[in-house]
């Protein structure tokens, strides 16, 4: 009998560690499974996406959030699958950055019918009910950026523009600055635009089309530095030096190519403030907070006598 009554405490006190164990496990899986915000790139084969993602992930791990990180692969189709996750997620908030600023409207529907607050990086959407668009002046940037070519073509020649990806605001934006800004000097003349995706191949790919019409150009604006760099592949030893090249972003690459004088210049974005930014008012929408419609990032200027500043 006495061994009977000192096993049954042991046998209950097994199975009160067993509940408790199963219990703190469950805990700990409702926890890991919680998302706080929900982040849908367009791409991540690009090293400004790349910076975005590296500074949102830096805030998030400051204020002790977690965060899903998307990458739509440039499909506006998978945006829509991202928010349907995000949503199922029970996010906080949600922010992307358009594949297409028009194609991008179904994907913030879906987050708007569940009431998930949505932030807009780099690029606006344009429809639904988007809180707030962070983004650089892309307008300011592609008028220094037509200054800046101008100036280094000694005010004259025929120039050619590598635009960005057709549907984006960013694209419109840059292109619309360029514009206002090349105006101002008559002596300059642009014989030739033409979209190249803000893609590095595509880049090169256009660029060397436009030589086969137009082999006395003096300069070239692409408006971000993986279609200035595939630009620069198909201009040879004579881009930065004969043909001076104007990019737009700052990424890595671009402000390497400034160094080396493959590229006269770029104008440079902060991605990773842009993207720990995008945490900071997402959370604040989260938090019903009255938001701008939108938040402007200065853009700097990176030239050979200043791109050690920018190398890191």
């Amino acid at each position: 009998m006495r061994a009977r009554a000192v096993g049954r405490p042991r046998a209950r006190a097994t199975a009160a560690a067993v509940v408790l164990a199963a219990a703190v496990a469950l805990a700990g899986c409702d926890r890991g499974g919680h998302t706080d915000l929900g982040l849908a790139l367009s791409t991540m084969n690009n090293p400004f996406f790349v910076g975005i993602k590296k500074g949102a992930q830096a805030e998030a791990k400051a204020r002790g959030l977690k965060i899903n990180i998307t990458d739509a692969q440039n499909d506006p189709t998978q945006q829509i699958n991202q928010m349907e996750t995000f949503t199922s997620q029970n996010v906080k908030a949600a922010v992307i950055n358009p594949v297409d600023s028009d194609a991008a409207v179904p994907a913030v529907g879906v987050a708007n019918r569940a009431d998930v607050p949505v932030i807009s990086i780099d690029r606006g959407v344009n429809g639904g009910k988007v809180g707030s668009t962070i983004a650089s002046d892309n307008v300011a940037g592609g008028r220094l950026a037509a200054k800046t070519l101008a100036e280094a073509v000694g005010g004259k020649g025929k120039v050619v523009f590598l635009e960005g990806q057709p549907g984006t605001s960013a694209a419109r934006e840059r292109g619309k600055g360029f514009e206002e800004g090349i105006r101002a000097f008559s002596g300059v003349e642009v014989v030739a635009r033409q979209p190249a995706d803000f893609d590095r191949a595509k880049g090169m790919d256009v660029m060397a089309n436009m030589l086969q019409a137009h082999r006395d150009i003096a300069g070239v604006f692409a408006a971000n530095d993986e279609m200035a760099l595939g630009a620069a592949k198909a201009l040879g030893s004579a881009s930065g030096r004969s043909v001076k090249v104007v990019a737009f972003d700052g990424t890595p690459d671009g402000v390497e190519g400034v160094r080396n004088g493959t590229l006269t210049a770029t104008v440079a974005q902060q991605p990773e403030l842009l993207g720990r930014q995008a945490v900071d008012w997402a959370m604040r929408a989260a938090a019903g907070k009255p938001l701008p419609r939108e938040v402007k990032v200065p853009v700097v200027l990176v030239t050979r006598e200043n791109a050690a500043r920018f190398a890191d």
